[in-house]
């Protein structure tokens, strides 16, 4: 019976390590129009696969894998007691694809034991053209936060989503229809860029994770002190919610556990020490250091822009010798936020200790 599978197929994903677990029949998005609307007025920034086809793809669940009638959709933490630092919680460990695709596989093969028959399935991992997060809602996973993020009511939103598409007979879920972020505005308040200009209104023009992992181009100077000594990514606007503060998990997933590359980046001269290693590091030393890593969605010359802009806003004047170094990089981007991080360490040099916060 589809409601006796459904129960067994929960307490088996809880078991895989998953904090959160709920089914939902495959179908348009309740959120669509308001995605729809997000991309006509150009939020999205340079992210141009969100629309034209990716966009209609989004418009029906049903679309991406034809003949899967349900979602599985679950939610695994990625650490949110870290501590917090230059780099997202999200990116310090494995590559969440790798690992979250691996574990719905077993999620798969498990149901294929319990129906003795083959199923035809599907895992996505942040890697189709899906709203993740209206998905999870009418899986029961939470609501959608003001900071745009999923959150669930005993984990937080330090969460990754994924799903396995099934053609299966399932119980879906209850919708979470709550919405108990209240009158709340921790994460609109925390954003040093103004990146969230209304409840749920993300403008990734001026996001911080956008610009420092997605954005392919020179970050605009007037935002640039305000990425304070964030290399890569952003947890300012979860780390300030109350939800995340009071219920946010450990990582069940031993993948997850922050790299050593990250281990002494929890202070200010660790963080320069990673953005000097960053500006030295070669092509080979790159692969090395971030193989199986979600970093690699930057390229280096990204991480190296991303390094002069950090160096920018807390190096000191021993951090020089490496950024003039970076005015002969071969990247013209990197030479230019070089050479803006040299003036910014020059021009404090003989004034009072710099003043730019650090974002933890």
């Amino acid at each position: 019976m589809p409601a006796e599978l459904t129960a067994r197929l929960r307490a088996h994903a809880y078991g895989l390590g998953f904090d959160a677990v709920g089914v939902a029949a495959l179908g348009a998005p309740e959120t669509f129009e308001h995605f729809r609307a997000w991309l006509a007025a150009g939020q999205h920034a340079s992210m141009a696969w969100l629309d034209g086809e990716g966009a209609q793809l989004r418009a029906d669940t049903r679309r991406p894998h034809p003949g899967a009638t349900h979602a599985i959709v679950v939610a695994a933490s990625y650490g949110g007691r870290e501590p917090a630092g230059p780099v997202a919680r999200y990116a310090r460990g494995d590559d969440y694809h790798t690992v979250l695709r691996a574990r719905l596989r077993e999620l798969h093969a498990w149901l294929e034991g319990e129906v003795g028959d083959a199923v035809d399935a599907r895992p996505y991992v942040d890697s189709g053209p899906l709203l993740e997060r209206d998905l999870a809602q009418r899986a029961g996973l939470g609501w959608f936060g003001k900071n745009t993020m999923l959150i669930t009511p005993r984990a937080g939103s330090h969460l990754f989503l994924a799903a396995l598409f099934v053609d299966v007979a399932l119980t879906p879920s209850v919708p979470f229809e709550a919405d108990r972020c209240g009158t709340c505005t921790r994460c609109l308040d925390a954003c040093p860029t103004g990146a969230l200009p209304a409840p749920r209104v993300l403008d990734a023009h001026r996001c911080i994770s956008y610009l420092t992992i997605e954005h392919r181009d020179a970050i605009p100077v007037e935002l640039r002190a305000h990425v304070g000594d964030l290399l890569y990514g952003c947890d300012i606007c979860n780390d300030v919610c109350p939800w995340n503060v009071r219920f946010a998990q450990p990582s069940r997933f031993d993948a997850f556990t922050p790299r050593d590359l990250f281990a002494d980046a929890s202070d200010r001269d660790g963080t320069r020490a990673l953005a000097r290693e960053l500006l030295m590091m070669g092509p080979a030393e790159y692969a090395t250091a971030f193989k199986g890593s979600a970093m690699k969605r930057a390229k280096l010359w990204m991480l190296q822009r991303n390094a002069c802009v950090v160096l920018g806003n807390i190096g000191t004047d021993e951090d020089l010798a490496v950024l003039d170094a970076m005015l002969a990089h071969e990247q013209e981007i990197v030479r230019e936020h070089a050479a803006w991080a040299v003036a910014q360490l020059v021009s404090s040099s003989d004034t009072a200790p710099r003043t730019t916060p650090s974002r933890r």
